[in-house]
C-alpha cells in the first residue's frame, strides 16, 4: 500500500531528504503518545533517520570515500540506499530482523576488532539488557578513527537514566518506557556512558545549523542531539 499512499498524499508542504519526494502531509506514528505529521509516505522515515541522513550528506564522506559500513537492525529508510553506494563494503547485522544478513548478539558479535570504519546502531540499544556490553563491542569492532552513530530515545529533561528490570508487562513497559519492547528511559547521562567504553563523543545539535524552514520542511526534532561517536 505504501506507494498507494505516497501518490495520494504528495504536495508541496514537506520534503523527504532520503528520497527528494514532497508531501502535503506526513503520516502520524507512535506507541504511548501519537505523533502527528512525522512519517514520511514514502521511505517510511521518522525525524531520527531525516537528521541522520542530512548529517551523513552533508558533513561526511559518507557517500563518497570507501568505507566499511556495520548497520545494526537495517531501517528500510536507508538499506537499498547504502547497498547501491558502490564505494561502501556495506554489511547488515541483528539478532532477529529478517532483512539483515548477519544474525548476531550486539553483545557477542563475529567480527574481528577494527572491522569496520562507520557504525550505524539507531534505536537498538534501549531494547539490550546489557548495554554497557553492547557499547564496549561496537567499540571493539570499530577501526582506529572510524565513527559510530548510536541513537536512542532519550529524554532531555532527565539526568539520569532509569530502567527497572522489574517491569516485564508490555502496557507497563509501553507506559513508563514509551515501547512495549524498551527496556529503559535513557537520560542526558546516555553520552557519558557511550564515553566511559572509551569513545569520543560529541554530541551534536545538528539542527542549530539549519534555518527554521528547512526544520519545518524536512519535519525534524529541533534540538535532538546525535551521538557522533569516535575511536
Amino acid at each position: 500500500m505504501r506507494p498507494f499512499v505516497a501518490f495520494f498524499m504528495r504536495g508541496n508542504t514537506y520534503t523527504d531528504p532520503i528520497d527528494g519526494k514532497s508531501y502535503r502531509r506526513f503520516l502520524p506514528y507512535g506507541y504511548a503518545k501519537v505523533r502527528k505529521n512525522v512519517l514520511a509516505p514514502g521511505t517510511l522515515s521518522l525525524e531520527r533517520h531525516r537528521l541522520f541522513w542530512l548529517y551523513l550528506k552533508n558533513e561526511t564522506a559518507f557517500f563518497s570515500a570507501p568505507l566499511r559500513v556495520l548497520h545494526f537492525a537495517p531501517e528500510q529508510a536507508f538499506v537499498k540506499k547504502f547497498k547501491k553506494q558502490k564505494n561502501l563494503t556495506y554489511t547488515t547485522t541483528d539478532l532477529n530482523s529478517p532483512i539483515a544478513e548477519v544474525k548476531a548478539d550486539i553483545c557477542d558479535l563475529p567480527f574481528k576488532d577494527h572491522s569496520f570504519d562507520f557504525i550505524i546502531c539507531n534505536h537498538v540499544l534501549e531494547h539490550i539488557p546489557n548495554d554497557t556490553k553492547a557499547m564496549q563491542e561496537l567499540y571493539r569492532v570499530l577501526a582506529p578513527s572510524g565513527t559510530a552513530i548510536v541513537q536512542v530515545p532519550y529524554d532531555a529533561k532527565r539526568e539520569i537514566t532509569f530502567e527497572d528490570n522489574t517491569i516485564t508487562d508490555q502496557s507497563e513497559r509501553t507506559r513508563i518506557f514509551g515501547q512495549y519492547d524498551h527496556l529503559r528511559v535513557y537520560g542526558m547521562d546516555y553520552f557519558k556512558k557511550l564515553s566511559s567504553v572509551g569513545f569520543n563523543v560529541n554530541a551534536l545539535d545538528y539542527t542549530q545549523s539549519m534555518s527554521n524552514n528547512d526544520i519545518e520542511r524536512y519535519r525534524l526534532c529541533r534540538g535532538e542531539l546525535l551521538p557522533v561517536c569516535k575511536k
